[in-house]
């Protein structure tokens, strides 16, 4: 059984960014485009929206592919802290009363892929040459 555990675990890993990935950049295409659902604010590319929704649909495309993931999702781990204490702690401590509990969970799930990497599908396994599979 652990063996299987062992084999799944960078696969399950790459699953997870892909799927946090997919999550998070809908919210710079929302910001930018207004898809797929409206924009909240009129859009302007110098405004902390509009940087913040840069940062998440490029950020978001980089992690979705696997591409400099310790990098980018640290970025993306302090641009959800950054977040969270300007825009959710100021209404109430608690997350459930703030409105934070997504910001607080991608600032974490980003932080453990900035340490983890990519996984075994991504591109900077490819990169490194640990994509291969070994041949008997």
């Amino acid at each position: 059984m652990q063996a299987i555990l062992d084999t799944w675990r960078p696969r399950v890993l790459s699953i997870l960014r892909m799927v946090t990935a997919f999550l998070f950049l809908q919210h710079g295409t929302q910001k930018l485009f207004g898809f797929p659902a409206p924009q909240r604010y009129e859009f302007d590319l110098f405004s902390l929206h509009g940087v913040a929704g840069t940062l998440e649909l490029f950020g978001g495309l980089l992690i979705l592919i696997g591409l400099f993931t310790r990098p980018v999702a640290f970025l993306l781990s302090g641009l959800m802290a950054f977040a969270y204490f300007i825009a959710h702690a100021p209404r109430d401590f608690w997350p459930m009363l703030n409105g934070g509990e997504l910001a607080t969970t991608w600032a974490f799930v980003f932080l453990y892929f900035a340490v983890a990497g990519g996984g075994a599908w991504s591109i900077d396994n490819l990169r490194h040459g640990r994509g291969r599979t070994p041949r008997s």
